[in-house]
């Protein structure tokens, strides 16, 4: 039983990771969109993600999903405690969504402009709740005997969250920025550049400030596994500061998506076996082990899942080859 509780672990884990790096560009692209130059660059940088900004979603479904299955009373706990939150999230992403199929459809400056401030708005909005909602899993929630969060919204937007939420933003900002210098070229490749050169500045002391803060107060478990993976984090944002200088924007992008995951799986060594920390009584804590599904469910949701990864990952790959490539 606890080789598969720790099997749907992992799983969540990828689809989680996966859906940071493929959507994190995508919302990356849109927090800088405002940037861009009106007209046709706007629509180069829409361009850039049309393809692709769908099937990225589908991994935060997935991952949805996965939770559901196989940690019942995690899902409940997150989805409940950070309902407002999740809700603005998704209006968020609704209007994302929206303003990418609609911002064309009328030749009208004042509904091109219009949409052009939903799709900032909708990528921007969610980067900066998904890193304060981490923040908030990391700093620990107060839950009853029941599992239920009995704090407010506004006890979530703590200083500790909120640095997160702002590094999180960086960290996207940045990601994007990086992807737009690999799928453009010319005066736009050069000035996006730029923006991923600042949002570099942005994030590194804001990543530092967040990891020291965390390894100061928040690490309960071992310690060895989060801080070696945040270092590798590091030196990851070191490599792709280095490349980013040097013009070599695929590499640039590579060691964005590496640092991510790092960052990401740091998180989950520092919270582990809890999913869920109990700020007011650390046996109130849902874990990999109390939280989970029978083991029939876990095995039935395994292969389920053993089955649908491979065309979800399979997709994914052949879509980025069909659209490889400068917009």
């Amino acid at each position: 039983m606890a080789t598969l509780q720790l099997i749907w672990l992992l799983l969540i884990g990828v689809l989680i990771i996966g859906y940071a790096i493929l959507d994190g560009f995508d919302l990356g692209v849109g927090c800088w969109h405002l940037c861009a130059r009106k007209g046709a660059e706007r629509s180069r940088f829409m361009r850039a993600i049309e393809p692709f900004w769908d099937g990225n979603e589908v991994w935060l479904l997935t991952g949805g999903g996965a939770l559901f299955a196989a940690f019942p009373p995690v899902y409940a706990t997150v989805f409940s405690g950070f309902y407002l939150a999740l809700m603005l999230v998704l209006v968020g992403l609704i209007f994302r969504a929206v303003s990418i199929e609609f911002r064309n459809r009328v030749a009208d400056p004042r509904w091109v402009a219009a949409w052009d401030f939903a799709f900032a708005a909708g990528s921007v909005l969610p980067s900066l709740l998904y890193a304060v909602a981490v923040g908030n899993l990391l700093r620990g929630l107060t839950l009853n005997a029941a599992g239920d969060y009995t704090g407010g919204f506004f006890a979530l937007l703590n200083p500790y969250a909120l640095l997160f939420g702002i590094a999180g933003l960086a960290m996207i900002a940045l990601h994007g920025a990086l992807y737009l210098a690999v799928k453009t070229d010319g005066e736009t490749q050069a000035r996006v550049r730029v923006w991923a050169a600042r949002a570099w500045t942005v994030y590194l002391p804001l990543f530092l400030a967040a990891a020291g803060w965390t390894a100061a107060c928040y690490l309960r478990g071992g310690v060895v596994l989060p801080v070696a993976l945040a270092v590798a984090a590091l030196a990851a944002l070191a490599l792709l500061r280095r490349f980013n200088g040097r013009g070599e924007d695929l590499k640039a992008f590579l060691a964005s998506c590496a640092g991510i995951a790092l960052v990401l799986l740091a998180v989950v060594a520092a919270l582990f076996p809890n999913l869920v920390v109990a700020s007011n009584d650390a046996a109130l804590s849902l874990t990999i082990y109390n939280s989970s599904s029978s083991r029939l469910t876990l095995v039935t949701m395994l292969v389920i899942a053993l089955l649908g990864m491979p065309v979800v990952i399979g997709y994914t790959v052949f879509i980025h080859r069909v659209f490889k490539g400068k917009v």
